[in-house]
């Protein structure tokens, strides 16, 4: 895993070492993501140049150098990821006799005699791993800008005049001398709707996200008017999946599943330097490190943190994991102290703002594994592939038990519950926590209050979801300027044609938050520790298996990930397992009340907010001041506007 960025320029007006001089200043903005190793490669004629900072986990030697040019000159690529069965393609070129003479065994290499054997598409069609690479062709002087399936590794692009800009990070264009920084406002109402900017959008108006799955190529002829194109689709495979759908026994559906999770886990276990895996305990972490476990000769060396405050703390369960598999297992327990000092780097860390509070553990605990391994694994996806959100199967009973109900008689209840605010709530109700089971207790029985009273008012099922996952309710009142622009929630035209609710819920994370939220909080936090984060259960092979099985056998007995669980349990009992989903979470709702006041009072400074003109002072400060009071939890909001605020003033210090 590595930086890549570059830029080509129309106007043929730059000499050479400008050309040179310029990338180079790029790449060096990702020094974080390519401590290693740096390169450099321009074309004056074409006015090409692409940079690159290589962090080396295959093939250490020089002969994994990047930018790379292939064997017979044709291509050069500047690439950030891996492609994990590289050695089955390589094997595979030797067989056709298209091999070229490799240099090294790097899979920079054979990703270069594929594209030339087989052509860009097919070749990537035939990549299992997670990349991002921009892709010149001196023949025929086209750029391809190319991102994995899932989205995984990261890839920006944008128009600076007639420049076309792109990098692995939105620092790297900010770099180029071409660059303005202009805001969009837009983007700003989306983010305080889901807490991070989805793609294709950005913070800045001439910079986009590269879709997952998708090859843009740019050349003389097409230039700005030059769009993306699928190479792989989530909805295809949805859609497919649920046309064939998986129809063998239980113990059939379970075994497949275990073949596929050994041989992700076991190709990314590939690596010349150290690796361990994240551990939280959970069910996806937990596979993982069985899996890793069953193929090592070694104790895995696994990595967990804990918190002081037992309502966040899930620690001691990953130790029992640990401990039954037989890791090499080091944890943390984190101090207030600690997390906080994380929030000052978050607006460099993130390059434009970001507001899912667990970005916070998860670059605690990618540091701290980082002292030992260059490569961790973790477990992301296996909620939105096998329906582990409580959401998935919660939101279709909470709908069948209301959505009978006139919207007039919903509306109304809304209101009856909303006369009361959480904070009664929680002395009303918490009286009763008592002589409920400890695992099922509500830390704010309020706030579940005010989420149900959401509900209530909402007019049908994919309203109620599209609800729930939204921060601020109306987004565009807040930014000043600003219309909430269309996104995959509102233009219905995007979706997959699924009938089933709990299957709309899982397709539209699995394009929307995982790419933009989950896997965005991973990559920026490993990388701001130069660590490779691996994620086997995005393996496409596994995406399109889970996609196959039958509801039956994602969610059973009112649990979901039911065949995840059933693979889980031939490694580790369930009793080590079977609890309720607590989440990677840090107390900021506290936080913001005791340490963090001060800090926060002073973006929230209602001058502070007028002067600068991006927020309607108004209903920031009602919140801030419910939040201070306990009236009202309003964290998630808060940290919202905090975060585009810290970023704000980062940016005006660069």
């Amino acid at each position: 895993m590595c930086g890549l960025t570059g830029f080509l320029d129309f106007s043929g007006a730059t000499g050479n070492e400008e050309l040179r001089a310029v990338v180079e200043r790029m790449a060096s903005t990702l020094y974080l993501r390519g401590p290693d190793d740096r390169g450099e490669w321009v074309d004056q004629e074409a006015g090409i140049a692409l940079g690159f900072r290589r962090l080396a986990i295959v093939d250490l030697t020089p002969a994994g150098h990047q930018p790379m040019v292939s064997a017979s000159g044709r291509y050069v690529i500047a690439f950030n990821g891996e492609v994990y069965n590289f050695a089955e393609l390589r094997a595979r070129l030797v067989t056709e006799g298209s091999a070229p003479a490799f240099r090294g065994h790097s899979d920079t290499e054979v990703m270069l005699g594929a594209i030339e054997a087989w052509g860009l598409e097919k070749a990537v069609q035939a990549f299992v791993g997670m990349f991002a690479f921009a892709l010149w062709d001196r023949q025929d002087r086209r750029l391809h800008l190319v991102r994995d399936r899932l989205g995984v590794k990261p890839f920006y692009y944008g128009w600076a005049g007639d420049v076309l800009l792109f990098g692995s990070e939105l620092k790297a264009l900010r770099a180029h001398p071409a660059f303005r920084p202009e805001i969009d406002r837009n983007a700003l109402a989306l983010m305080l709707r889901h807490c991070y900017i989805p793609c294709p959008y950005t913070v800045y108006q001439q910079c986009s996200k590269l879709p997952p799955g998708t090859i843009l190529t740019v050349d003389g002829a097409a230039g700005r008017d030059a769009v993306p194109a699928a190479y792989w689709s989530a909805r295809s495979v949805a859609e497919e999946g649920i046309r064939n759908p998986f129809t063998g026994t239980d113990r059939e559906a379970i075994d497949g599943l275990d073949s596929l999770l050994r041989d992700a886990v076991g190709l990314r276990m590939v690596a010349d330097v150290p690796l361990g895996v994240f551990l939280s305990g959970g069910v996806d972490s937990s596979v993982v490190v069985a899996m890793m476990q069953a193929q090592s000769a070694r104790p895995v060396k696994t990595f967990s943190i804990g918190f002081h405050d037992d309502a966040y703390n899930e620690a001691h369960y990953a130790k029992a994991v640990a401990r039954h598999l037989g890791t090499d297992h080091t944890e943390l327990y984190v101090s207030a102290e600690q997390a906080q000092a994380v929030i000052p780097k978050l607006p460099t860390l993130y390059d434009e703002p970001f507001a899912d509070s667990s970005q916070i553990p998860t670059y605690l605990v990618s540091e701290m594994a980082r002292q030992s391994v260059t490569v961790s694994l973790s477990g992301d996806g296996g909620d939105e592939l096998f329906a582990g959100y409580t959401r998935y199967f919660l939101g279709r009973q909470v709908w069948q038990k209301i959505g009978w109900m006139p919207s007039g008689v919903r509306r109304a209840a809304a209101s009856a519950l909303t006369a009361v605010s959480p904070k009664i709530w929680d002395s009303l109700l918490g009286h009763m926590m008592m002589f409920i089971p400890k695992g099922a207790r509500q830390r704010r029985p309020g706030d579940q209050i005010l989420k149900l009273a959401e509900v209530l008012g909402l007019p049908n099922a994919d309203a109620m979801y599209h609800g729930l996952l939204s921060h601020w309710k109306h987004p565009e009142c807040m930014v000043r300027g600003a219309h909430e622009p269309s996104s995959i929630f509102t233009d219905r035209s995007q979706w997959a044609n699924l009938r089933d609710f709990t299957l709309r819920m899982q397709f539209l994370d699995t394009v929307t938050y995982l790419p933009d939220d989950i896997l965005v909080k991973v990559d920026r936090a490993s990388m701001g520790v130069s660590l490779e984060a691996r994620e086997p259960l995005l393996d496409h092979r596994i995406f399109e298996y889970a996609w196959r099985l039958p509801m039956s056998q994602k969610v059973r007995h009112g649990k979901g990930k039911w065949a995840l669980r059933e693979v889980l349990y031939r490694y580790v009992p369930k009793e080590l397992i079977d609890r309720p989903k607590t989440g990677f979470g840090i107390p900021i709702g506290s936080w913001l009340r005791g340490p963090l006041r001060d800090w926060a009072e002073n973006l929230l400074d209602e001058k502070r907010l007028e002067n600068e003109g991006f927020f309607n002072p108004a209903p920031i400060r009602q919140k801030w001041s419910e939040h201070l009071s306990g009236q009202i939890n309003w964290q998630y909001h808060l940290w919202d506007i905090l975060m585009v605020q810290a970023w704000l003033e980062s940016n005006r210090h660069c």
